[in-house]
């Protein structure tokens, strides 16, 4: 019975978690609060508050949602690959899969960053988004550039796909997942076709 009540209250969560994230992709930061979410989830903001202390919790868990989507994209196409190329190719398109490629995704991405200097937490979150991308392409990238490069070229394409995300949530109409990506293997055959050349 204990164990059925945790799986209900987990699915209960992820929903909310869920609807909070669609508010967000909505309404923005400014605009998102605990009665929309509620309203959205089909609950009341007694429920929400049940499952979460506050509006802050529960929009730093829909960040953390939103991230592991990302990440399980990435880990899952990892498990493919079987050369460093294809590690490399594998954490880029991870990164632009077509589910969460999308412009509301990334109005919700800028609503929760542009919180990040105020709120400690989301910080960290952050952070920890940032140090995987680093780890996940250095295992690819230093097996095929020597250890400075390897770093350069690792901020160089996570600075290129945090850009293209902005892009995506800032231009009307965005850009697409097929430029994006173009953007991403030019710039890196580019870069691997000068360093190899030297």
């Amino acid at each position: 019975m204990a164990g059925k009540l945790t799986k209900l209250v987990d699915i209960r969560r992820k929903e909310l978690r869920q609807a909070a994230l669609e508010v967000l992709q909505r309404e923005g930061m400014a605009g998102a609060t605990l009665e929309k979410v509620a309203t959205h989830a089909g609950a009341s903001k007694g429920i929400v508050l049940h499952y979460f202390r506050n509006k802050q919790e529960l929009f730093e868990q829909a960040m953390r949602e939103a991230n592991a989507n990302l990440r399980d994209a990435v880990a899952e196409r990892l498990r493919q690959a079987k050369s460093p190329r294809e590690r490399l190719a594998a954490i880029i398109e991870g990164n632009f899969d077509e589910r969460f490629y999308q412009p509301a995704t990334a109005h919700a991405w800028l609503s929760l960053c542009a919180e990040v200097p105020r709120e400690p937490q989301l910080a960290r979150i952050q952070a920890v988004i940032h140090a995987r991308m680093r780890s996940n392409l250095l295992s690819a990238l230093n097996d095929m550039l020597c250890a400075d490069e390897a770093r350069r070229m690792a901020l160089l394409i996570s600075s290129l796909i945090d850009g293209l995300w902005l892009r995506l949530g800032l231009q009307s109409g965005g850009i697409s997942r097929q430029e994006a990506l173009a953007v991403v293997n030019d710039t890196i055959r580019a870069h691997l076709d000068t360093v190899t050349t030297e």
